[in-house]
């Protein structure tokens, strides 16, 4: 199956760039610098709906790479591997800004 930004899957992962990631995370995990790491982890952004005319409209979610306590920081922390080509995509840009605004709990990080 083609990939949807021509990444390749890797050791599970979506990009060995994201697998590298998760790896430092779980070390992070065990030095106790982070806690609850949890990956692939779906905000809704949009509920579904039935619009004015009886149309079931699906709803929005965005599903973020990695979320965790970042204990250094005292923060919740949502953390997505991104590549300057799909930081530049209009939905992903979109999404962001909505998880931002709906869960302002959260740091948002790219990396």
């Amino acid at each position: 199956m083609k990939q949807k930004y021509r990444n390749q899957k890797h050791n599970g992962y979506d990009s060995r760039k994201e697998a590298h990631r998760a790896y430092g995370l779980k070390m992070k995990e065990r030095e106790g610098t982070i806690k609850n790491l949890q990956e692939q982890v779906v905000f809704e952004i949009l509920k579904p709906f039935v619009d004015n005319q009886g149309k079931k409209i699906q709803g929005i979610k965005y599903i973020a790479d990695f979320v965790y306590f970042d204990n250094e920081l005292n923060q919740l922390v949502i953390e997505d591997v991104k590549s300057a080509a799909t930081k530049k995509i209009p939905a992903y840009i979109m999404k962001k800004k909505f998880v931002k605004k709906l869960y302002p709990e959260y740091l948002f990080l790219e990396t």
